[in-house]
């Protein structure tokens, strides 16, 4: 069979079955997240306490780049040990959607990443806003602020991305989010 003919027939197969696509129900849902599945998600942070700054490309290809985790996970290390930990990729992935739902062009700015166990345990001592089990000690929370959002904003951003806990403290200026069930505090 001539090739010229086998690919006008598989294209104009195609090209039939893209309505279909868009009338069944999450058929546009599937096409967006199929282009979001391979689209480049790259995140910018600035550590508050050590003043580090790191943009990454933290997904490409369709998965994760393992390079631009490791250097995430230094840069969102517990500041006061130096200890690295794995930072959950789901955490990134929640960040991500947050700066496309608040529209920033700001980096993330970092209070609080990765927390050691005793790091935690000596700030849990000090203050009951800090929790014993905190999901900051496994690398799935984050205590972050953007220079262009309010602070309010990015508290509703992220409860409305339903995504995990959301905690707002606005007397310190800053809202922790983290990959747990969903809650607000």
């Amino acid at each position: 069979m001539d090739n010229s003919v086998s690919r006008r027939r598989f294209l104009a197969g195609a090209a039939a079955s893209l309505p279909a696509l868009l009338v069944l129900p999450g058929g546009l849902e599937a096409i967006t997240t199929m282009g979001r599945r391979y689209a480049t998600r790259s995140l910018s942070f600035v550590h508050l306490h050590t003043g580090e700054r790191l943009t990454t490309a933290y997904w490409s290809a369709g998965d994760y780049v393992p390079e631009s985790l490791s250097l995430v996970n230094r840069v969102l290390r517990d500041w006061r040990t130096g200890e690295v930990r794995a930072i959950d990729p789901a955490l990134l992935d929640l960040l991500h959607d947050l700066r496309d739902a608040t529209g920033t062009s700001a980096p993330f700015e970092v209070i609080s990443g990765y927390r050691s166990p005793a790091t935690n345990g000596k700030l849990a001592a000090g203050s009951s806003g800090v929790a014993k089990s905190s999901l900051h000690m496994v690398g799935r929370a984050i205590d972050i602020r953007l220079a262009d959002v309010p602070l309010d904003r990015l508290r509703d951003s992220a409860i409305a991305l339903d995504r995990g806990g959301v905690g707002y403290y606005r007397s310190s200026n800053f809202v922790h989010v983290d990959t747990g069930r969903v809650r607000t505090w």
